[in-house]
């Protein structure tokens, strides 16, 4: 079955803002707002080829922290409440449609701080511009290590990381290296020995792919990778080469986003490549989305999957109250990708009021370097910035102004159409749920 994108997203943006701006005028009518607006830009994909229906919840995200921020009056500002208002942009999931977004934002939008994001290409084209100009900037969702490591050097010839200058680039998303080693030691751990990657021509697919395979082939593991590029429906050419091998491959990562990875996913269970008694299935990053997922992937169970971020039974009070929002509008569990972008927003302004200024950007990359704030995902912080510019030896360069504590586990279905709240954590051993490191296809825990 080849699944189509979405044709819904439209009609589920418009809703969304509808209701957005109608709850709006019903919280914050108590408050009295300063004449100026603060503007945050949320970078998100919202059109093919990107991850449509994950943009769509970055979307909501970042509107319910404005609402939520707008509700408590807004950003205190030296005894002002300036209302906040998120704009989004549509990236597509492309580069280039990012560069264009960045500047609209900052010559036409006029905003003060950029949020969210999703997509790596997107944050390695962007980030020169939102640098350039001056744009405090909180990625939530690029994982490629180069955001906060020499991203702005590899498209500019030139980088602010550890030297002289201000740097406005934060992330609250992990870093690949943080995401592809809890996979990697969980299958060392399994003790496979012939893994396939499907990975995506992207700035996320490619080098994620490469660090996982170099992980993997350091641990005396066959590592065989295809590549696909996003938007591909038909993959039976690759997943006929997979089906002629002499004998099955103990393990099937996809490393790609969307629409492409569901269509990816649903083929190859469907031919009984994966999952299978004989052959692991790692999903791709939108699998912790139950509901899309079932609906996309219905031969899916017993597959594995990511999730970065803190896992359902470990929400805080913050957490579940915007879990129990997700729900209501959604009927599914918060997914990252939902709690990521909703803090980015809530860290953002959090700075700002710390600072004591929306106009000044370098003092708010001060603030956001030196914050100390519980939001739904825990306790974030930034470990190394100006505040603190020597990386000891052994700390890699994407720690810089990086969040160094994301959760990241592997969960798996076991039951159809089971929602991820319940899937099980089976690795690693500290966030188990289920007294498994992996669930047997046919069997329960």
């Amino acid at each position: 079955m080849v699944r189509k994108s979405s044709t819904c997203a439209g009609l589920l943006l418009l809703l969304t803002a509808l209701l957005a701006n109608l709850s709006l005028v019903q919280a914050d009518s108590h408050c009295e707002f300063a004449d100026e607006t603060i503007k945050f830009g949320a970078f998100a994909p919202l059109s093919a080829p990107g991850a449509v229906v994950a943009g769509v919840v970055v979307d909501w995200a970042v509107k319910q922290a404005e609402e939520d921020i707008n509700a408590e009056c807004g950003i205190h500002i030296n005894g002002a409440n300036y209302r906040l208002e998120v704009i989004t942009g549509d990236t597509e999931g492309i580069s280039e449609r990012g560069q264009s977004v960045a500047e609209r934002f900052i010559f036409d939008e006029g905003i003060h701080g950029a949020v969210a994001g999703f997509h790596s290409a997107v944050a390695l084209a962007a980030m020169s511009i939102l640098q350039e100009n001056q744009i405090p900037t909180v990625w939530a969702g690029p994982w490629n290590d180069n955001v906060t490591a020499n991203g702005i050097m590899e498209f500019e010839g030139r980088s602010p990381r550890i030297n002289d200058g201000v740097d406005y680039i934060f992330r609250i998303s992990p870093a690949w290296s943080m995401v592809g080693s809890v996979v990697a030691d969980w299958l060392i751990s399994l003790g496979v020995d012939d893994v396939i990657i499907m990975a995506e021509n992207t700035d996320f697919g490619q080098p994620a792919a490469a660090d996982e395979k170099a992980r993997l082939e350091a641990a005396g593991m066959r590592v065989t990778q295809y590549n696909v590029e996003l938007g591909t429906e038909d993959f039976v050419p690759i997943l006929s080469r997979i089906e002629s091998r002499p004998e099955p491959a103990d393990a099937i990562h996809i490393i790609i986003t969307g629409d492409t990875s569901l269509n990816l996913n649903q083929q190859m269970a469907e031919l009984g490549i994966a999952p299978s008694p004989d052959t692991i299935c790692i999903a791709g990053y939108d699998a912790e989305q139950s509901t899309q997922f079932w609906d996309s992937v219905e031969d899916g169970n017993y597959c594995a999957f990511n999730r970065t971020g803190v896992i359902p039974t470990l929400f805080s009070e913050m957490g579940a109250e915007l879990n129990r929002k997700y729900e209501a509008y959604w009927d599914d569990t918060a997914p990252s990708f939902a709690m990521e972008p909703y803090d980015s927003v809530l860290l953002m302004a959090n700075a700002i009021e710390r600072a004591g200024t929306f106009t000044d950007p370098d003092a708010i990359v001060a603030a956001l370097e030196t914050s100390d704030v519980e939001l739904t995902q825990g306790r974030y912080y930034f470990e190394y910035g100006s505040h603190n510019p020597d990386l000891p030896a052994g700390i890699p360069a994407f720690m810089w102004h990086q969040w160094p504590a994301p959760i990241v586990t592997v969960m798996q279905y076991f039951e159809q159409g089971q929602s991820s709240l319940d899937a099980a954590v089976v690795y690693p051993p500290v966030y188990q749920t289920h007294g498994a490191t992996y669930i047997q296809p046919g069997t329960s825990p």
